[in-house]
């Protein structure tokens, strides 16, 4: 049998002991040794399998400790209720703590807000065609239960936004897209983009990411009612950490 062959049935042995619930979160998997004896193979296809679960996130090598399943419990982010309607009686917060609070866990933010020249794709998006036009935006580093989850850089038209709270640093608890709204301009139409690829080494330091682990790039652009571009929102989110959900009716 090719050593191909060999790495590839450890390494799904052991996703599936894993996918099972046989190693759980935080468990210790076996040893290169007792792996090379159980599967009868060497150790560099031992090594190679393990190599492919941790690409997968999977599980985490430390140094003179041994290696254990990751422990995994994703974010589920439901882009739709971003724009659902709420009665005056309820009380509007950032979608991110919204999400983050309703699971029973503890949201928090680190913001930094800028008045930049957006990069050229931002622009496109924003629809700014005037040459050096200038957007806001308001980056922030995302953190529950204290481990950073994702970042967020949103980016409003200077124009439409100069006199509000969203250039101001600091945390808007009922959202941006809040205010946005009391600025005459409510979202009432997005498009989604979601790509996935691996982290830059700035996300990787910013994120605390492990070696393997690959992002989704999740871009929102928000309309108003006359169709014009309000808000690009761009947020980077480890794949192991979030579950995003859409439900969609037919009508």
């Amino acid at each position: 049998m090719a050593r191909s062959s060999l790495y590839q049935q450890v390494a799904s042995e052991l996703r599936r002991a894993i996918y099972s619930g046989e190693f759980g979160p935080g468990d210790q998997i076996p040893t290169e040794a007792e792996l090379m004896e159980g599967h009868q193979v060497s150790r560099n296809t031992v090594r190679l399998a393990l190599g492919e679960l941790e690409n997968e996130g999977l599980i985490l090598r430390m140094r003179r400790r041994g290696t254990f399943v990751r422990e995994r419990r994703p974010l589920l982010m439901r882009p739709q209720d971003e724009l659902l309607p709420r009665g005056d009686s309820r009380p509007r917060f950032d979608s991110f703590v919204y999400a983050v609070t309703s699971e029973g866990r503890q949201a928090d933010q680190n913001i930094e807000v800028q008045i930049v020249q957006p990069p050229e794709d931002i622009a496109t998006r924003l629809e700014l065609v005037e040459d050096r036009a200038l957007a806001v935006v308001r980056r922030r580093l995302r953190f529950v239960d204290g481990q950073p989850y994702n970042t967020n850089d949103s980016y409003f038209p200077l124009k439409l936004v100069s006199d509000s709270e969203i250039v101001r640093p600091g945390d808007i608890k009922r959202g941006a897209n809040r205010v946005l709204e009391e600025l005459g301009h409510p979202q009432v139409r997005v498009v989604d983009d979601i790509s996935a690829r691996m982290p830059t080494p700035d996300e990787s330091a910013r994120l605390q990411l492990e070696p393997g682990t690959p992002v989704v790039v999740y871009v929102r652009v928000g309309y108003d009612e006359e169709d014009v571009p309000v808000r690009v929102a761009v947020s980077v989110l480890p794949a192991d950490k979030h579950l995003i959900r859409y439900e969609l009716e037919r009508h």
